[in-house]
């Protein structure tokens, strides 16, 4: 409890608060993510009525005190690549800037995040290029095949040539099925053969 009742007499515990009790009851771990992230790091300036987060022991959409949560549940193995944030009263687990962007592109159906996660990229990128590396580190770690092609495909685009690419080459299997550029879109465009792309948007 606060040390001072807050003006007006109500207190209400935040988002970290809530999330490390029940983390703590439940023996699990969480991180946010999705939505809730992407304006935290700057990504999207619209504030999400719903705090969304990873974890390991939850799935479902939970309303706790005032406040709304949804709870993505993952294998323990995909959670990881941190940003803990120290509140007045806690401290807030956040996905890394960099799990982040890849999130926007690995969980683009869930989050709604295609294909404005392309330009989220490469504008963070552009005035942070060591984060080309953790978004690297990110997908090869977190990430699924159709992740590893559509960025493999955006740096390509943005850092031709990059010795940083040749990573993510290494993790392509050899299925010559293609994929869209931008899902959900028809799958009408150029082919990128070297990534397994159809240039859609």
């Amino acid at each position: 409890m606060p040390s001072r009742i807050p003006a007006g007499g109500k207190y209400g515990p935040g988002a970290g608060l809530i999330l490390q009790k029940l983390m703590e009851e439940e023996k699990g771990k969480y991180q946010i993510c999705g939505p809730t992230a992407f304006n935290f790091y700057g990504l999207d300036d619209q504030i999400p009525s719903v705090t969304y987060l990873y974890n390991n022991r939850i799935s479902a959409k939970r309303s706790i005190g005032s406040l709304a949560f949804q709870f993505i549940k993952v294998a323990d193995e995909r959670l990881g690549a941190l940003n803990a944030v120290r509140t007045q009263d806690t401290e807030i687990i956040y996905s890394s800037k960099a799990r982040t962007l890849m999130d926007a592109v690995y969980d683009w159906s869930r989050f709604n995040s295609l294909p404005q996660g392309y330009d989220w990229i490469k504008r963070m990128i552009k005035n942070d290029f060591k984060l080309a590396a953790e978004l690297l580190e990110a997908t090869i770690k977190y990430g699924n095949m159709a992740t590893t092609r559509r960025i493999g495909f955006l740096f390509d685009t943005i850092v031709p040539n990059s010795r940083l690419i040749n990573r993510l080459r290494r993790q392509l299997s050899t299925s010559s099925a293609l994929i869209p550029w931008v899902p959900g879109r028809s799958a009408k465009g150029t082919i990128n053969r070297k990534w397994g792309i159809i240039v859609n948007g």
